[in-house]
């Protein structure tokens, strides 16, 4: 599978488009004021105990409190509460050496908010989720640090390995390399990007961590809530520390700072794909050359058509999304059931693309055209986990039920991507109304006296086809040209236009071909 970064930077913010084989799979918006982005760490001071929702809410600055749920706190709550507290005061007993940060004992799962909070701590948070719709952000008290090949969580001495890495051999060796290597104090979540990377590879990813941590300590110092503490990478570095691989075929940016950045990146990350990052200098647009405008226009809406002439209804409700898989006019080639199944396979590859590229999240319900072998309905739900394998949000896929319908839920880290590909009628003007049909001919008999008034004997008037026949129609002689004819003793062409819309009109001269402005 081949995969092209294509960006366009603006005044306004970024745009990053993801192609897979030339196709758009995800689109993601960077605006310049972006503030609340999933990772970013926050000072925040809990302003509300909710016992009923055994939650809290937290003030980190947006217009609404966060919302902080028990089961958020992480087991090594009191320990983070006692490292921020110390470190906004800069009285850190353990010397600065984290290493040496004396833990508090762990919380129970199955405990009280009330029981681990009193009064209006500042508290250092991650957002987990981004505010959606009226909700402020959801937070996190269980701190993780990103790197390319493993991730970090304070507080804790646990090492875990990425369960997509299956060898029993491979698994032994990373864990080996990390237990030796990492820092005192700090859990290690191995990625699966890390599968095959040497010591050496492991070392210098953990080390850049372990440094973000230090930066984290000295932020908090003599901070007062709310204030942002780390702000999670750009949305480019960060794309391309989780997919940067071998299948990178290209990175094209239309800005030079970007490109620059980009670079620097790519080569401390992987310098061997150094070169993949080029500049777009072109005049065309970058997303239309690279095909993504048009991807967008076709991609969003209500209804997708697939090649095959089948085609989705996809419906967005306050609860859940509902998607309805139509044949359409695909045609019948073989039995009824051989067809169901293979138009289900197709609109499979397209829903999974669909969910990625629209960041659906919560529930989404999908009405399949019915098929009666449970074969094919088991066929059917392994192609949709299989086209969902590169989904990097946590999904869960269940069969199809007896009535037909496939569940799908899928995380939500930030507010589903919706593009009206809709424009303004050029003939209404958005208005819905257009002016009276049976008097278009009467304004261009106006017009045509005027022009005539101005001196032009030789016109030609672009009509659309049906108002080209409605100026023409019957014989010559009972028509609306040979009318003007009559009335003004000058005979005018009629040019049909298609692409006109049905109540515009434009004179042009048929000498010159020029068209006459009124």
């Amino acid at each position: 599978m081949n995969k092209e970064l294509i960006i366009n930077a603006s005044g306004d913010g970024v745009e990053i488009a993801l192609l897979e084989d030339k196709k758009l799979v995800e689109l993601h918006y960077e605006h310049a004021q972006d503030q609340f982005a999933v990772g970013d760490l926050y000072l925040g001071k809990v302003k509300k105990l909710m016992p009923g929702l055994n939650a809290a809410f937290v003030d980190v600055g947006y217009e609404k409190d966060a919302f902080l749920h028990y089961t958020d706190l992480s087991p090594y709550f009191k320990s983070l509460l006692k490292f921020t507290r110390q470190s906004i005061d800069g009285n850190t007993s353990w010397g600065g050496d984290f290493g040496k940060f004396p833990n508090e004992t762990d919380i129970i799962k199955s405990g009280k908010i009330t029981e681990v909070i009193s009064g209006k701590p500042e508290v250092l948070v991650q957002i987990l989720k981004e505010p959606i719709s009226s909700k402020g952000p959801r937070l996190s008290c269980e701190i993780s640090l990103p790197g390319r090949f493993v991730v970090v969580t304070p507080f804790n001495d646990v090492v875990a390995i990425s369960r997509k890495i299956h060898s029993a051999d491979e698994r032994k060796r990373l864990q080996r390399i990390v237990e030796a290597i990492k820092p005192k104090n700090f859990g290690v979540i191995v990625r699966t990007a890390a599968e095959g990377k040497n010591t050496a590879e492991l070392h210098a990813d953990m080390l850049e961590l372990a440094s973000m941590w230090e930066n984290i300590q000295k932020n908090l110092k003599g901070a007062k809530a709310p204030q942002i503490i780390l702000s999670e990478q750009d949305k480019t570095t960060s794309i391309l520390r989780d997919l940067l691989n071998d299948s990178f075929q290209k990175i094209v940016i239309n800005d030079r700072k970007l490109v620059k950045d980009t670079q620097e990146y790519v080569m401390r990350i992987s310098p061997e794909q150094e070169d993949i990052v080029s500049f777009h200098n072109t005049n065309q647009a970058i997303f239309d050359q690279y095909g993504v405008s048009k991807q967008v226009k076709s991609s969003f809406g209500k209804t997708v058509n697939l090649e095959s002439g089948s085609y989705l209804i996809i419906e967005h409700t306050e609860a859940l999304h509902v998607i309805d898989v139509n044949s359409g006019t695909r045609a019948a080639d073989a039995s009824q059931e051989h067809n169901a199944l293979a138009t289900n396979l197709e609109a499979a590859k397209e829903i999974a693309r669909q969910m990625r590229l629209r960041d659906l999240g919560g529930i989404i319900i999908i009405d399949f055209i019915d098929m009666r072998l449970p074969d094919n309905k088991k066929k059917l739900l392994e192609a949709m986990e299989g086209f969902m394998t590169n989904d990097r949000a946590r999904h869960t896929i269940l069969p199809i039920s007896k009535f037909g319908l496939m569940q799908i839920t899928r995380q939500r880290l930030r507010p589903e991507l919706n593009i009206s590909t809709a424009e303004v009628c050029p003939t209404c003007k958005g208005t819905g109304k257009i002016g009276p049909s049976i008097l278009i001919a009467d304004d261009m008999e106006k017009d045509l006296k005027y022009l005539i008034n101005q001196g032009h004997r030789h016109l030609a008037l672009h009509v659309h086809p049906i108002m080209a026949a409605f100026l023409t129609k019957g014989n010559f002689f009972n028509s609306q040209i040979w009318k003007w004819y009559w009335n003004y003793k000058v005979k005018v062409k009629v040019v049909t236009d298609n692409n006109a819309p049905i109540t515009h009109y434009h004179f042009f001269d048929r000498k010159t071909d020029e068209l006459i402005k009124l």
